[in-house]
């Protein structure tokens, strides 16, 4: 097993993670503080990054941190170490730790923030609240010798070309003659200089995300015999690869409003919840986004929600919520911890597949800044 550098561990990260899900305006996602241009053994996974989390890193040797809430949100207009966050940064710094942050990527993606609330209050059948990403389909059309059709096939299927819902491989064929003439400085696969050529071709269709566009260009052209290959490229009217804030399903089995905000205040352990609603109501749908969730009511209401589960409500927001007839469970903002066992668990799982020598340890300070009487 090799130590990695700090670039290969956030490609890691961002292979379900990737920086384009980020649903903020100028979200300060991505390398806040120091460098990747090193090696990485210990990586601290944690919620916020504050002068315990800090210390913390320095007692465990890590080398890089991950953090769900960026360390810098704002932009610095200088950096002075008499000021508490800039001796937070000089800590970091002197110490060479470099700070990664995940901010609304981690929130929208697979496996983020929002499905790990959603496993621990157990909601099945889900959907994203508000869709917040996707791209279009693009379709590959390629001219191939009769012979070599299958080789590029398989070469364009290898990079995911092709991959519908749960078919892959997919792609369409039609047959023709393709004409073309030699000239000079040319070296041709088929046919002589000052020549004009007939030969039997190929079309081969595929489609897949644009995202893609690169990696099947690549995988064609190396595939493809021909020194000068004939290829079109269009852009499909058709969406892929929907993603969205939130995630909104269905419970095993209806609760009271009452029942399930002491469910949450259980699963996800918190101290206490605020509750907005008829606490006889029954619950049988549920909408959760991590954090602070008082833009999403409407969202909420319209995925079909009976009861909206998300920190930092407004007073004027739960009377809204109130109008609309939607149910509220606040459990604070905090809740997000639950990325901190999430992500190491996850980055751990990447780790072995890929052979890396590095661990990621879950951080145990509690950043919680409200205390609770």
């Amino acid at each position: 097993m090799k130590i990695p550098n700090g670039h290969e561990i956030i490609q890691l990260f961002e292979s379900w993670s990737p920086k384009k899900l980020a649903c903020m305006e100028n979200d300060p996602i991505g390398l806040a503080i120091g460098t990747l241009n090193k090696s990485v053994s210990k990586v601290l996974v944690t919620l916020d990054v504050n002068e315990e989390v800090v210390e913390e890193a320095i007692q465990n040797g890590c080398q890089l941190i991950i953090a769900h809430h960026p360390p810098i949100f704002r932009k610095l207009t200088n950096l002075r170490t008499d000021t508490p966050a800039g001796k937070l940064y000089e800590k970091l710094i002197k110490n060479d730790i470099a700070v990664y942050a995940a901010h609304t990527n981690l929130d929208v993606a697979e496996g983020g923030v929002n499905d790990l609330l959603a496993d621990a209050l157990g909601i099945e059948n889900r959907q994203f609240v508000e869709q917040t990403y996707s791209e279009n389909l693009m379709k590959l059309a390629v001219f191939v010798p009769d012979g070599h059709a299958e080789s590029v096939r398989v070469a364009l299927a290898k990079v995911g070309a092709g991959h519908i819902g749960n078919y892959d491989s997919c792609s369409f064929s039609s047959s023709g003659e393709g004409r073309f003439r030699v000239l000079e400085g040319a070296n041709p696969y088929i046919g002589e200089v000052g020549e004009m050529e007939i030969t039997e071709e190929v079309k081969i269709e595929v489609v897949f995300p644009t995202s893609m566009k690169n990696k099947v260009l690549k995988a064609m052209l190396n595939a493809h015999p021909y020194e000068e290959p004939a290829y079109d490229f269009y852009t499909m009217a058709v969406e892929t690869n929907q993603m969205g804030l939130g995630r909104v399903g269905t419970l095993k089995q209806p609760l009271t409003l009452e029942q399930f905000a002491k469910y949450v205040k259980t699963q996800l352990d918190v101290p206490t919840v605020r509750v907005v609603g008829d606490l006889q109501a029954e619950i049988k749908k549920v909408a959760v986004i991590g954090g602070d969730g008082n833009s999403y009511i409407h969202s909420a209401k319209m995925s079909g929600a009976d009861v909206f589960v998300t920190g930092d409500i407004k007073f004027h927001v739960a009377q809204d919520a109130q109008s609309l007839g939607i149910n509220i469970i606040d459990p604070g903002h905090h809740v997000e911890k639950v990325m901190i066992k999430g992500v190491a668990s996850k980055m751990n799982q990447l780790r072995n597949e890929k052979k890396l020598a590095v661990e990621f340890v879950q951080s145990k300070i509690n950043t919680e800044p409200f205390l609770f009487i």
